[in-house]
């Protein structure tokens, strides 16, 4: 059958945290409303969350495929995610999805996709996929600047990091080197691919992000690892998907100015400290600035919220501040209301507050973050919160930029250039999007003919 017309299936396989597989169910729609058929992989707990996310629309047309995991005494089924999962088990957990590996060949050869697509966190889904002859693509949920910054740390290159912009601070550096060695130390802790089941250097690489954004990043980092990178563009959530819960929310929006209210989030896999919840409630305090304020807790750690802020904090903002568990965040982000987003710079979040226009706050925590926030701050359309020597975040340094991005001079002129930009990025994401679908069609071609 013609690759150009047929209906062609693609076999999604993200890694097991929500921030993955919310930008991998988006690509799952472009690719839907390309002409592919869908399946998307993960384990029931995850798969009761994706559940929930797939608007009307898509419901009948995504696939949902369940992925069991060998059992650990220490990893329950409800730990089949890295959502509230201790810490110390994210490594059990990888280990727990590779020795899962026959599970998925028997998945695979069942269902026989013509393309799997699959989270760059578990490379070893290329021998899987090419024991069965199916050709496959890596899929790279974050930034290209981040990505090229540590695979530059982590080849030891003899030249610096040619783009100034994203220097790291020495508490950063210092973060970041750790990382790199953790990784290193689990590498050789564990039976290592074999080469075999290793993307080859002539594979692609799928990316969420678009060269309006990070031009001059991806360039460099297709050429350090040596591999051709697609620009899928950033892919946002419909904030009309969010549904109709949380109205109170809205609600509240609704009485506020226009541009008075900041909307502070950091995530759903990173958890306060002490010292950070009490400087940035302060922070919140002095600015004197409307917000939303998402604080989450460690799956089954109850805490009295009251308790874990500073004291007489909610009496003092009263109705000026609402404090939450969940909020629907690219809902809120689109209100006319919202004039900045406290963000701790995860992709997934700065991609929506590029989309919608709105700029960034950016108090960065950990992985990634760093790097996202001075790009950001590099394309004019956010400020970072500098911490101390010590990394530790001070509140009148938070209050200051807060007021900065939503009420200080430069304000409007961030303001115009974050909607200008997400306004390029709607229209290069669709050509994006176009090119790396006639990509993957020829991809499917090409090992169809080859395998006869």
């Amino acid at each position: 059958m013609d690759t150009e017309n047929a209906k062609l299936k693609a076999f999604l396989f993200p890694w097991l945290a929500y921030g993955h597989i919310s930008p991998f169910l988006e690509l799952a729609k472009k690719l839907l409303d390309r002409g592919f058929l869908i399946e998307l992989c993960s384990t029931p707990i995850n798969l009761s969350f994706i559940q929930k996310r797939i608007p009307q629309s898509y419901s009948s047309t995504i696939q949902l495929v369940e992925l069991i995991l060998p059992e650990f005494p220490q990893l329950p089924p409800h730990y089949h995610t890295t959502n509230g999962l201790p810490l110390h088990l994210n490594s059990t957990l990888h280990k727990a999805l590779k020795l899962a590996k026959p599970n998925l060949f028997t998945i695979l050869k069942t269902r026989k996709p013509d393309i799997i697509i699959y989270d760059v966190m578990q490379l070893w889904t290329f021998g899987v996929a090419s024991s069965l002859s199916i050709p496959s693509a890596q899929f790279f949920t974050s930034g290209a600047a981040m990505c090229s910054y540590f695979v530059h740390l982590y080849k030891n290159l003899d030249v610096g990091y040619p783009f100034p912009a994203l220097h790291l601070r020495d508490y950063e550096l210092e973060r970041a080197r750790k990382l790199v060695q953790k990784n290193d130390k689990e590498n050789e802790n564990k039976d290592d691919q074999p080469e075999e089941e290793m993307p080859p250097q002539d594979g692609i690489m799928l990316i969420s992000t678009s060269r309006e954004l990070e031009g001059k990043y991806m360039d460099y980092l297709a050429e350090i690892i040596e591999t051709r990178i697609l620009p899928i563009g950033t892919l946002v959530q419909d904030p009309v998907a969010s549904g109709d819960e949380n109205m109170n929310i809205m609600q509240w929006l609704d009485s506020k100015k226009e541009l008075s209210t900041v909307f502070v989030s950091f995530g759903s896999e990173y958890f306060l400290t002490k010292e950070e919840r009490e400087e940035i409630a302060l922070g919140l305090e002095l600015s004197q600035v409307n917000f939303i304020w998402v604080v989450r807790f460690p799956k089954g750690e109850k805490q009295n919220l009251e308790e874990t802020l500073p004291q007489g904090f909610l009496e003092r903002v009263g109705n000026r501040g609402i404090i939450v568990e969940w909020a629907p965040q690219a809902k809120i982000l689109t209100h006319s209301s919202i004039g900045g987003f406290v963000s701790h710079c995860g992709w997934n979040s700065i991609s929506e507050s590029i989309e919608f226009g709105v700029p960034i706050i950016a108090i960065p925590m950990q992985l990634d973050q760093p790097m996202n926030a001075k790009l950001l701050v590099e394309i004019g359309v956010a400020l970072e919160v500098v911490r101390d020597d010590n990394g530790s975040l001070h509140s009148k340094e938070i209050a200051s930029v807060i007021k900065d991005v939503t009420i200080g001079e430069s304000s409007e002129n961030m303001r115009s250039k974050v909607r200008n930009l997400g306004m390029n990025l709607r229209t290069k994401s669709v050509e994006d999007m176009d090119a790396t679908v006639e990509e993957l069609r020829q991809l499917v071609g090409k090992s169809k003919s080859k395998n006869g």
